[in-house]
C-alpha cells in the first residue's frame, strides 16, 4: 500500500505513525501548518512543516506542498519504498552525525529528480558547514569481500549498525537521480564517519545517475563492496576522499567530477579490501572508470590524486588529472597487499590519461618492479569529463 502525505490534513500524523514491533521507535510527523496572507492578496496553500526520525515501516511519497526535516536517525525498512518527488529539498538538523536517511536492505528510495527541479538533500542551519548533518546512506545485498560469501554473507555498517552484502548481484535498492547532497558528513567518532552517499553492497539493479555531493566533511561517495553503478557523478570541496572504494568493490563509475576545495585529502582512494577486516572473499576491488577529472590546488601542494592500495585493481580510461605533485600512487609491498602484482597481470591500468601540472605521473610504492609504461598511457587527446555540460543547471560549483 502507497501511503501519501495529506497536506494539512490531522491524518497526516498517523499515517506512519504504528507500533511496530522492534524496539526502534517509527517516524515522526510534526505538522506546523503555516498560512500565508499574500499580502493582503488572498491566503494561498498552507504549508506543512515535517519533521522525519525513525523508522519508514511502509511505502511512502512526501507531499511536494510539505517542507521536510531530517531531525535524527531515518531509517527505510525492508520492504518499503520512500519516494522523492523532483524539485525537492529536504533539510537536516545540523546536529552531525546522528541525523541521516537510511535505505535498509530490501528497501528503496526513489528520488528522481530533473536538470532543472533536482532533488536537495541539505543543512537546515541558516550558516551551513560541513558536517552539519550525516548524509544518504543506501545498504544492498550485493557481495563484498570482508566476509566470505558462503558462511557469513553479511557485514555491519559504521553509521546505524545495519547488515549488508549478500549474493544478489543485480539487487535493486532503487534510483538516485539528479540527486545533491551538501555539508554533510558528520563524524560519530573516530572510527565511524558518515560520507556523503554510502554505498553498502548495493547491486546493479539500483540506479544512480547525475547526483552530486558538495561541501562534504569526510568522503563524498565511498563504496564498500557491492556492483553498483553510477554515472555523471561530481565532488566538490569533499575535506576528505572524494571517491572512496573498498570491500571487494566491482561496480563501474563513468563520468566522474572531483574539484578539490581548501581542505581535502585524495581524489580517489582505492582498497582492494578492508584492511581493518581482511580480505575473507579471497578477491579484490576491481571496478572499471570511464571519463574522470581531477582538478587539486596545483603541483606545489604535495597531494596525490589517486591512491590504490590493499590490493586494489581496476580498469581507468580517459582521465584528466590537473593541480598535484602526484598523479598515481600506488601502495601495497606485501602478499596480502599485491597492489603491484595487478599492474603485471592486467587488472590495474591506466589506457588514457592526460596529466597538467603534475609533478610525478605515478609512484611506485609495491613489491614489483614495472615502469610508467606498463601501468599507464598518456594520450594527448584524453579530455576526462564533461562536466560544463552534464553539470549545468543542477549542480553547484
Amino acid at each position: 500500500m502507497k501511503n501519501n502525505f495529506l497536506l494539512g490534513l490531522a491524518i497526516a500524523a498517523t499515517i506512519l505513525t504504528s507500533c511496530g514491533d522492534d524496539d526502534t521507535a517509527d517516524i515522526i510527523i510534526n505538522d506546523n501548518s503555516v498560512t500565508n496572507n499574500n499580502n493582503g492578496g488572498g491566503t494561498t496553500n498552507p504549508t506543512t512543516d515535517v519533521e522525519l526520525t525513525g523508522d519508514i515501516s511502509s511505502d511512502v511519497t512526501l507531499d511536494a506542498g510539505s517542507n521536510y526535516t531530517i531531525t535524527g536517525p531515518t531509517i527505510v525498512k525492508d520492504g518499503a519504498t520512500l519516494t522523492i518527488p523532483a524539485g525537492m529539498t529536504l533539510r537536516a538538523a545540523a546536529t552531525g552525525a546522528d541525523v541521516y536517511l537510511a535505505v535498509e536492505q530490501g528497501a528503496r528510495i526513489i528520488a528522481e529528480g530533473t536538470s532543472s527541479q533536482p532533488i536537495v538533500f541539505t543543512s537546515a542551519s541558516n550558516t551551513p558547514n560541513a558536517g552539519d548533518w550525516g548524509g544518504l546512506i543506501i545498504l544492498g545485498k550485493a557481495p563484498i569481500n570482508s566476509v566470505d560469501g558462503t558462511t557469513t554473507t553479511t557485514a555491519t555498517s559504521e553509521i546505524a549498525s545495519l547488515p549488508y552484502g549478500g549474493n544478489e548481484p543485480g539487487d535493486n535498492s532503487g534510483i538516485l537521480r539528479y540527486v545533491r547532497v551538501e555539508y554533510s558528513g558528520g563524524k560519530a567518532d573516530g572510527q565511524s564517519e558518515n560520507n556523503g552517499v554510502s554505498f553498502y553492497g548495493v547491486g546493479n539493479g539500483t540506479i544512480v545517475d547525475y547526483v552530486q555531493v558538495f561541501e562534504g566533511k569526510d568522503d563524498g561517495f565511498e563504496f564498500f563492496g557491492g556492483t553498483v553503478n553510477v554515472s555523471h557523478i561530481a565532488v566538490l570541496n569533499s575535506q576528505d576522499d572524494s571517491i572512496d572504494w573498498t570491500e571487494g568493490y566491482t561496480g563501474t563509475i563513468t563520468d566522474a567530477y572531483v574539484k578539490h576545495g581548501a581542505s581535502h585529502d585524495k581524489g580517489i582512494e582505492a582498497d582492494g579490501f578492508n584492511t581493518d577486516v581482511a580480505n575473507n572473499g579471497g578477491y579484490f576491488s576491481k571496478p572499471t572508470v570511464t571519463n574522470l577529472t581531477i582538478i587539486g590546488l596545483g603541483s606545489g601542494t604535495g597531494n596525490e590524486a589517486v591512491r590504490l592500495r590493499a590490493g586494489t585493481q581496476g580498469i581507468f580510461n580517459n582521465v584528466w588529472i590537473e593541480g598535484f605533485n602526484e598523479g598515481f600512487d600506488l601502495d601495497g609491498a606485501d602478499a596480502a597487499n599485491p597492489t603491484g602484482a595487478g599492474v603485471l597481470s592486467g587488472d590495474l591500468v591506466v589506457n588514457s590519461v592526460i596529466f597538467t601540472d603534475v609533478n610525478v605521473n605515478m609512484k611506485n610504492d609495491t613489491a614489483e618492479t614495472f615502469t610508467e609504461g606498463d601501468f599507464l598511457t598518456i594520450d594527448a587527446t584524453a579530455t576526462g569529463t564533461d562536466f560544463a555540460t552534464w553539470g549545468a543547471g543542477w549542480t553547484r560549483q
